[in-house]
């Protein structure tokens, strides 16, 4: 793993499958980490892996799927062991917090 990232997404992102687009986008790019809701509206990503991989998930991240309307994010880096317990390439829709 080049990278680990935490990426808060606002906008209109719950309740239009971004969870499970997000999965599935991470996945087709094999990275590791997950995606879950926020209780003030906000999803939360971890996301590790090679850093073109990571920057084209971003990048996804900025437009989701279809039904969304993303109006910002927020990315920081983490350190890159911080997924150390997660299996590689294993991305996981994670319960709300």
């Amino acid at each position: 793993m080049d990278v680990c990232k935490q990426i808060f997404v606002s906008g209109r992102v719950q309740g239009v499958f971004f969870r499970d687009s997000a999965k599935q986008t991470a996945d087709a790019l094999s990275l590791t980490g997950g995606v879950r809701n926020l209780f003030d509206g906000r999803v939360e990503v971890i996301v590790a892996g090679e850093d073109c991989s990571v920057q084209k998930f971003i990048k996804w991240l900025e437009i989701g799927p279809k039904y969304a309307k993303v109006s910002t994010i927020e990315v920081m880096d983490l350190a890159v062991d911080y997924l150390s317990d997660q299996p590689l390439n294993s991305f996981s829709v994670w319960a709300n917090r």
